[in-house]
């Protein structure tokens, strides 16, 4: 055996700790590490395949640069920030700062550092124009707690908790969604001690399998299936009153609002049994401790902001969050949460103000500017036209919704800049594509995910966990790669910029702003230093935590949530006056009555082994899948004469995509299930077989979207569905 490294998986925001087998300074194996006190060895395929990602022979080693042909050929990355600090300060002075946006997608949260220095640059030449994948994937969670308000005395987790339920979410294969990291072992030791489990969800998912009670709907009914839960435990007197009473305003105009949400109705809506509604109901209301979230289908399924709000609402009336007296999970090592005290914070603006759009009155949310709207931005001429979009880490040709309108958008940039260690569908439009280094030659902590157990239920580590890691490897010999964030730094000092961070130790503005770092744009500071200034002044020190190769739990001081202020006088609101009239909207059945023509509803759903659109060719990711099958449910293929392996036509009112039929007994009849960003550009994605299907192409972000968050319909979207291929032919 080699020689044995210590690191951090990010791939995904897990941040699971690996061990890395290293020979020759190369890394040739990646397993997990079985001593670690919280993730207890977990790792998954795609954590295992890093060897692979930092060797293939389709990893970008040099930045690229479009030629007059549409190709691309090599640029020293030295000359591409020349080149591109010169258009950017040209269309900044020219257009004003309104005229440049970027885009981070889900690595680009991954890469922490990277996400920071992207702000300071911003902040630096006065853009508002900052969207992310915040607002096209779970927009609801942001939004819906601006509107009920947030507990400053914590969540309750999973490993507490007597019941949970969780709404289409999958987290064994997402990593998100309500559970501590390592959520199989987590949901079994939890089943395992008595922990009741409720799943909404038109699939039979890996999470389903452990619940108690799966309610099967079809496709966009969470918000009915939950304002009938909680016209149960209203009627039923068991929500908590005395916690109502002194938290919750809003009470009356809620339980008004579910009145007409009989069990009978949501049955017959939902197609779900009244009984197993009311037991469901039961369960999360009379648990002692009890959690609720949901997912992207959720989100994406329309009213996403309502099925979040309802979610949020059931935990209050009930009282499921953590009181005076109870013992905070993780005080923070390298985030300061905050007070911890029994008390809400009461509503705070969740949309309408910051950066006004131009296009369906869209403007800043509490998830950040909509994203849907972005193609639009950059379309529409005159005063504040986008005219120069930097991705990074993402891939907005297959993230966005509305494929066609997105590549119309960013076919007419005068600048698209990819920051991408392959040539995506997007860098491929790109005119510049930055090259970067990948995880495991650059440093690391796990800030991120113990941001994540801030005000989000289940999520984050549920004990005062940290790990740094230092690079283990150089780059590939003969490469010219760079951190991400060095292209910030870069392009600054080419634009006469200066740049200030603020640290992400510290949650709230005004530790935020007193603790900020100016950067020396003379002398180009190293990672490291650069991490002293996001974590400075965290409950441990970066110093400390750095002392310890491995992953540990730290020995900091015990807290528990503080009595109420005397005098508090925020309040809960349950019956927000929007959220009321679009569950008016729901119980009227407005969709359901326009979309009776289509026989189908395709819903969202993760495949095990891949993660977004990343690295879908590596070879053990790929080993089931070289595509986003059609999962479809064997009765509906057997009445549409269907098999594996045919080719149809996915037929939606926007645009049509093609898809390859699997058999999927989990899948919902009346549902296809496909996975998002897959498929290539318009024009160039005939082989279905090869790249997979786009679904963001079924959505159109001028019909049927949030008017705040702007999210179009992106899963339960009202499909039909022709043969056009036998899987003999196509064989």
């Amino acid at each position: 055996m080699g020689d044995v490294k210590h690191s951090i998986c990010r791939v995904c925001h897990a941040q699971c700790p690996i061990l890395v087998e290293m020979e020759d300074g190369k890394p040739v194996k990646v397993v997990g590490d079985k001593n670690n006190p919280i993730y207890h060895g977990y790792t998954c395929v795609k954590g295992r395949e890093l060897p692979y990602m930092h060797y293939s022979d389709k990893r970008l080693l040099h930045s690229q640069k479009m030629q007059a042909d549409g190709t691309h050929a090599p640029i020293p990355h030295e000359q591409a920030f020349d080149e591109v600090a010169e258009k950017l300060k040209h269309i900044l002075d020219t257009y004003g700062p309104r005229s440049i946006a970027y885009y981070v997608g889900t690595h680009g949260f991954n890469n922490f550092a990277t996400n920071r220095l992207a702000d300071a640059w911003m902040d630096a030449i006065e853009s508002p124009m900052r969207f992310s994948s915040v607002t096209i994937d779970q927009p609801g969670k942001a939004i819906a707690t601006a509107l009920h308000g947030a507990w400053q005395g914590g969540t309750t987790n999973l490993d507490e908790a007597d019941a949970w339920m969780f709404v289409g979410t999958n987290p064994i294969v997402s990593m998100f969604g309500g559970t501590p990291v390592n959520p199989a072992r987590a949901i079994q030791k939890a089943k395992k001690r008595g922990l009741e489990l409720v799943v909404v969800d038109p699939r039979v998912t890996d999470v389903a399998k452990h619940a108690n009670i799966h309610l099967q709907p079809k496709p966009g009914n969470d918000p009915a299936i939950l304002a009938g839960m909680l016209r149960v435990i209203f009627e039923e007197g068991l929500y908590d009153q005395k916690f109502t009473t002194e938290n919750v305003e809003g009470f009356v105009e809620l339980r008004e609002a579910v009145d007409a949400f009989t069990p009978d109705f949501v049955a017959a809506r939902a197609d779900i049994p009244a009984e197993k509604l009311k037991e469901a109901a039961r369960m999360i209301a009379r648990a002692a401790r009890a959690g609720c979230t949901a997912g992207t289908g959720p989100n994406m399924a329309g009213y996403g902001n309502l099925t979040e709000y309802l979610l949020l609402s059931m935990m209050s009336i009930c009282g499921h969050w953590l009181q005076e007296g109870d013992k905070l999970p993780n005080p923070g090592v390298l985030v300061n949460r905050g007070p911890a005290k029994a008390q809400p914070s009461g509503p705070f603006p969740a949309w309408g103000f910051g950066e006004k759009l131009r296009v369906r009155n869209l403007a800043n949310t509490a998830a950040g500017l909509p994203t849907a709207a972005a193609a639009d931005e950059i379309l529409m001429d005159g005063e504040g036209k986008v005219r120069a979009l930097i991705s990074l880490g993402g891939n907005p040709m297959m993230a966005w919704p509305d494929q066609l309108k997105t590549y119309d958008a960013i076919r007419a940039l005068d600048l698209f800049i990819s920051i991408d260690p392959l040539m995506t569908a997007s860098a491929r439009l790109s005119h510049y594509v930055i090259a970067p280094k990948l995880s495991l030659e650059y440093e690391a902590t796990t800030a991120l995910q113990e941001m994540l157990g801030i005000g989000l239920s289940g999520e984050g580590y549920q004990a005062p966990y940290a790990q740094h890691c230092e690079k283990i490897m150089d780059p590939p010999e003969g490469s010219d790669v760079i951190e991400d964030w060095e292209f910030f730094y870069g392009i600054s000092q080419r634009m006469g910029l200066e740049l200030t961070l603020e640290p992400w130790s510290f949650m709230d503005p005004a530790g935020k702003a007193a603790n900020a770092t100016k950067l020396d744009m003379a002398n180009k500071p190293t990672a490291s230093e650069i991490w002293e200034a996001l974590l400075k002044k965290s409950p441990v020190p970066l110093s400390e935590v750095k002392k310890s190769e491995a992953g540990k739990i730290y020995d900091v001081p015990e807290v528990r949530v503080a009595p109420r202020d005397e005098g508090h006088a925020a309040r809960f609101d349950v019956g927000n006056e929007v959220m009321m009239k679009e569950l008016e909207e729901v119980k009227a059945g407005i969709v359901q009555d326009r979309e009776k023509d289509y026989a189908f509803r395709m819903i969202s759903r993760r495949l095990h082994d891949h993660h977004n659109s990343n690295w879908h060719f590596a070879p053990r990711m790929s080993r089931q899948y070289k595509y986003n099958p059609a999962f479809m449910n064997p009765d509906d293929m057997k009445a549409h004469g269907l098999k594996t392996g045919d080719i149809i036509e996915v037929i939606a009112e926007r645009a049509s995509i093609k898809g390859i039929v699997e058999e999927a007994p989990d899948v919902r009849e009346g549902s296809i299930a496909m996975t998002h960003c897959w498929g290539d550009l318009p024009g160039q994605d005939d082989d279905v077989l090869t790249h997979g299907s786009n679904t963001g192409r079924l959505s159109s972000v001028e019909k049927d979207y949030d008017p705040y968050s702007g999210i179009p319909r992106m899963s339960s979207i009202p499909i039909n569905i022709r043969l056009l291929q036998s899987a003999v032919a196509a064989e």
